[in-house]
């Protein structure tokens, strides 16, 4: 069978089906290419900083803690991607969330990013957070806290409320 132009149908759908395969390959090459900058945090000057003072950064405070041969199932990379772009765009929300194996027993550990603005809590700091607790409360799971923080951001303060509801719930 052919079309109107004069290609066949398979070979109409061989040329659909690289130009997806073409296309799809550089979503995920974006994709990969986002997340090694991601996991930059505050970029290398930062992570030098923080090697010169004979520090770990949070990943690799979270590599040491979970046990040999496990892997860490982060959660909420993206969190504050492009946004706060006139603060910098703080990288996964300058906290790390996610599910290790620590002792053999599946734990959610948060851990705060001192690269990204002294591991300075934004607004969707809060929220990630506030989501690891949730979802560590309905599975089950201690939380394990690997605390690094400036504090709350301060020229975005009035943005993160001390209530139960907000900022206060981290502490309950």
């Amino acid at each position: 069978m052919m079309d109107n132009i004069g290609t066949s149908s398979k070979e109409w759908e061989k040329e659909c089906y690289d130009e997806n395969k073409t296309l799809f390959l550089r979503l995920i090459a974006k994709y990969q290419e986002d997340h090694r900058e991601i996991k930059l945090g505050g970029g290398t000057i930062a992570i030098e900083k923080q090697h010169n003072k004979m520090r770990l950064l949070a990943r690799e405070r979270i590599d040491h803690l979970i046990d040999p041969g496990s892997s860490f199932f982060e959660i909420g990379i993206y969190a504050a991607w492009q946004m706060y772009t006139e603060y910098g765009s703080p990288a996964a929300s300058g906290t790390i969330t996610g599910i290790g194996i620590v002792e053999g027993y599946d734990c959610m550990i948060v851990a705060n990013d001192a690269t990204v603005k002294a591991g300075a809590y934004f607004e969707v700091t809060l929220k990630k957070t506030l989501r690891a607790q949730q979802i560590a409360m309905e599975n089950n799971l201690p939380i394990i806290y690997l605390v690094d923080s400036a504090g709350v951001f301060l020229p975005l303060q009035d943005q993160v409320f001390p209530d139960e509801n907000h900022f206060g719930k981290t502490w309950h």
